[in-house]
């Protein structure tokens, strides 16, 4: 769309030109000015670092790596180029490698990027007062990531691309920067082409409701709490996996063998617990878990309990016990009622 300069004497329509042509180069200009003006492309968003690349063996770097108020990661490519490229493919890479970050390492990056800016603030402290917190809060920080793809131009096959993913619940916005020249001055028309601001709050109702009706024909997971009463103390507001976590703990605390426990709930014996030699602390264990082939799934250290409180250290070995319980939980807390009479165990559903 054109724009035009309103005057005394007329409406003069103003050249429309490319970043090239101005000399406007993407990572030393228009990376660096948006980089502290963020919220020209992305309101209500922090940045975090810029050219950030911290995995293995991948030389590949996010423009710009920032967090929302929600908590959720940002990435936000640029390009300069008529058409984006391939940029939505590129970001959906970045998106995957820095879906499992956790709060302290967003923080170690932050201060990374604030050195290289020279500024002398409190990483951490910055971030959570972004965030509006008090505290960290791991079990609400990056519960999603989101995209913002920021170009002179878009692709169709990119903005078709786009769209069938924002259908399938990937959050990624287009945002068109266009330069224009009025002799003397380098004019941006900026607008967020996808979603339509007008309509986005529309198309995010029919996603979930899409997503909703989805979940119900094909998940079967259950999110009921439970209290449990084990040794005459009860614990209220247990989700599934804190229920087992805790039962478990318990048990092992009054004299019990993990290997003994695991032999109890027998379709979980081979995974019920992971175990490595040694008295590790939390940092200690995580590295020997990333050290594991996880087949695909969830990274490890998503798949057990593995805090340093959660940790069992037992006759020189450390041991950790997998959150992940499904539809045969209340069976297995069952096995272990029987086991463990003297426990008086017991749960009731809230």
């Amino acid at each position: 769309m054109p724009i035009y300069e309103l005057s005394d004497t007329g409406i003069k329509r103003l050249q429309k030109t490319t970043f090239a042509d101005r000399g406007i180069r993407e990572r030393q200009d228009i990376q660096r000015l948006l980089r502290d003006q963020v919220e020209i492309i992305s309101e209500n968003t922090m940045v975090i670092a810029e050219e950030f690349g911290d995995w293995d063996a991948s030389r590949r770097r996010i423009d710009l790596l920032c967090i929302d108020k929600q908590a959720n990661l940002v990435v936000i490519e640029l390009k300069r180029t008529e058409d984006g490229g391939h940029m939505e493919l590129q970001a959906i890479r970045y998106g995957a490698m820095i879906s499992t970050m956790t709060f302290d390492q967003v923080v170690e990056a932050h201060k990374s990027f604030l050195t290289s800016i020279e500024s002398e603030e409190d990483a951490e402290q910055r971030i959570l007062e972004f965030l509006d917190w008090e505290e960290p809060d791991e079990d609400s920080f990056a519960q999603d990531v989101r995209i913002v793809l920021a170009s002179a131009e878009f692709s169709k096959e990119l903005t078709s691309a786009v769209l069938w993913l924002n259908d399938k619940g990937i959050d990624i916005r287009c945002v068109k920067m266009e330069p224009f020249y009025d002799g003397q001055r380098i004019l941006l028309d900026i607008q967020q082409v996808i979603p339509l601001p007008e309509t986005e709050q529309f198309q995010v109702q029919v996603r979930q409701k899409k997503q909703k009706e989805q979940q119900s024909r094909t998940s079967s997971r259950d999110f009921s709490k439970f209290t449990l009463s084990i040794g005459g103390r009860d614990h209220h507001g247990l989700n599934k996996r804190n229920l087992m976590y805790q039962l478990v703990s318990e048990i092992i605390q009054g004299g019990a063998k993990p290997e003994e426990v695991a032999e109890i709930i027998s379709w979980r014996k081979g995974n019920l617990f992971i175990c490595f030699d040694g008295l590790l602390d939390e940092e200690q264990f995580a590295e020997q878990l990333m050290t594991l082939d996880t087949g695909g799934k969830l990274p490890k250290t998503k798949r057990y309990f593995c805090k340093q409180e959660e940790l069992f250290h037992i006759d020189g070995k450390t041991y950790a016990m997998t959150n992940q319980w499904g539809v045969r939980t209340l069976e297995a807390v069952d096995l272990l009622s029987a086991k463990y009479p003297e426990k008086n165990i017991s749960i009731e559903r809230e």
